[in-house]
């Protein structure tokens, strides 16, 4: 069994990732950290834990505009529980387990890094119930980023508690926390909450971090199958190269332009249905003169000629994105935060790392870019089923009876659907900022949203790509026939094998075809084809 050490510096997003979807990874906390925790806790327990100790944010006075009121020593335990209830205000449908377990996973490594300063036992208990796979339920509405994801966190401080309203997910079901604790044996089914420690736990975007890297980690995957999709779509509109040229693309040297083009020349090395001898094929339901010489085609529409552009700027984004996302693992963002003096003993600084402005910005730019990439892939899926605009493919791709059986033109509105739903999820949230609180929070991020609505746009996103490769490989099937001798490229035959033999048949009489698009979206959730490209041919992006 894989065990993963944190430390509060050194998590990355793909550790994060494993963790997040596959519950037999578990994870401790790193002896380094462990004694730092300890070094700091031992300072407050024996200097502030006293009615003269200096006033310090959320550890011995109220929060919000109660930050002049002071909470006596005898108070503090009944003020961090208390603290939890009262921000337990969130609403909505629960996060999914898999953001449940990252969260934890991401504020813990949060207090590895010892700015935080709560017990060390704090962090045991989130390791414990992430390596019991107990995930607590939280509402994913009610947070505006800033101060934290304060009202879901609240649900999981209160599930790190044992509060009997706290519920949980533990194996496949939904039960209350003391009930799990108790089932699972991972210690006190109460867990008392000192100084500080509740205030840890809530405060911080770490709900909105934790979708994030989901959602950029599946946006990269999502964009090497987009390569996919474009490259079978090529091979089935026996498109132009000459767009591809490198040439081209270091005239405009952007990384991510000249990147996607590399990745298709390779995908569709090898290719002769992409040549003007495959295009002078006259195809059945291809409206040309056939008593003249078929003339070159010299240049290909937009979603075809400049994919390189459109994908680029994805790429480029994706970069920037996982930038952002690596140095929020590794950050400290609660307040106030605690740091060692010179000479000895520590020092509590409020400041404002909670406000989730970079993650907020982060995900409108994914939101954008992806949703745009959907967009392209749509007008491809269009083009696919109407043969004055595919050259000549199967109207409809349709097989068997025509008329009686109609083809995909209603999986294709489908997608159409998603795109627009995906524009309009693309209006940034991080630009509208409501004051709260009685306006001590009178700037927030609305991280949060920002980040559920980028991974919805991702997860469309995941259906339109797929559908993409569906229809592609429908084509190349029923014109297979028609081209006689005539070879995909390497990359792209792996991909148009793999995808026949998930679906042997896409049409077939007057079937339904919720199973297959939801198979086709499982081509890209499971990198199933990208698996058996990449086996073929090496890694391509």
């Amino acid at each position: 069994m894989t065990t993963i050490l944190i430390d509060g510096f050194t998590l990355g997003a793909e550790q994060v990732i494993a963790i997040a979807r596959d519950p037999g990874v578990q994870v401790g906390l790193a002896p380094s950290s462990r004694d730092a925790l300890r070094q700091s806790r031992d300072y407050i327990e024996a200097t502030w834990m006293h009615d003269e100790a200096p006033m310090m944010y959320s550890f011995n006075t109220g929060v919000g505009l109660l930050k002049d009121t002071r909470i006596k020593v005898e108070h503090i335990e009944l003020f961090q529980t208390q603290l939890i209830k009262a921000h337990a205000a969130g609403l909505g449908e629960p996060f999914s387990e898999e953001v449940s377990r990252a969260t934890m996973l991401l504020r813990a490594n949060a207090f590895a890094s010892n700015y935080s300063a709560p017990r060390v036992e704090v962090v045991d208990r989130l390791l414990a119930f992430l390596n019991a796979g107990i995930h607590p339920v939280m509402p994913q509405k009610g947070s505006v980023g800033a101060s934290g994801d304060l009202a879901p966190l609240s649900y999981l401080a209160a599930a790190i508690a044992g509060f009997d309203e706290a519920e949980v997910m533990y194996r496949g079901r939904r039960m209350r926390a003391p009930e799990a604790i108790a089932e699972a044996n991972i210690g006190p089914v109460k867990f008392d909450l000192k100084a500080k420690d509740a205030s840890a736990l809530i405060n911080g975007c770490t709900v909105s971090l934790a979708v994030a890297v989901l959602a950029a980690h599946d946006a990269r995957n999502l964009l090497a199958d987009a390569c996919l999709s474009l490259g079978l779509t090529l091979e089935a509109m026996r498109a132009e190269m000459s767009a591809y040229d490198e040439r081209i693309h270091l005239a405009r040297p952007h990384a991510g332009q000249i990147k996607t083009a590399a990745v298709i020349r390779r995908l569709l090395q090898g290719s002769t249905r992409t040549t003007h001898e495959a295009r002078a094929v006259q195809f059945p339901e291809e409206l040309r003169r056939a008593d003249v010489p078929y003339t070159p085609r010299i240049q290909d529409v937009y979603s075809l000629r400049c994919a390189p552009q459109v994908y680029g700027p994805v790429f480029d984004a994706l970069d920037y994105i996982d930038t952002i996302v690596h140095r929020e693992i590794n950050s400290a963002t609660d307040n106030p935060l605690i740091f060692g003096k010179d000479g000895g003993g520590f020092e509590i600084i409020s400041g404002g790392n909670f406000h989730g402005q970079y993650l907020a910005q982060a995900m409108d730019l994914l939101a954008i870019a992806v949703a745009d990439l959907g967009s392209i892939c749509e007008r491809r899926i269009n083009r696919l089923i109407d043969p004055t605009l595919s050259w000549g493919l199967p109207r409809n791709l349709m097989s068997g009876i025509r008329g009686v059986n109609t083809g995909y033109p209603v999986v294709q509105c489908s997608m159409t659907a998603l795109v627009m739903e995906n524009r309009t999820l693309c209006m940034p949230g991080s630009v509208d900022s409501v004051p709260a609180k009685g306006n001590s929070e009178d700037h927030v991020s609305n991280s949060t949203w920002c980040a559920r609505k980028a991974a919805t746009v991702v997860a469309n996103t995941q259906y339109i790509v797929g559908v993409e490769m569906l229809f592609a490989a429908q084509a190349l099937t029923m014109t297979e026939s028609l081209l006689p001798g005539f070879v995909l490229g390497q990359g792209t035959q792996a991909a148009y094998e793999e995808i026949r033999r998930q679906i042997p048949a896409c049409l077939d009489g007057d079937r339904w075809f919720h199973d297959d698009i939801a198979a086709a979206r499982a081509f890209v959730m499971t990198g199933s084809v990208r698996a058996a490209v990449e086996k073929r041919i090496g890694a391509f992006v």
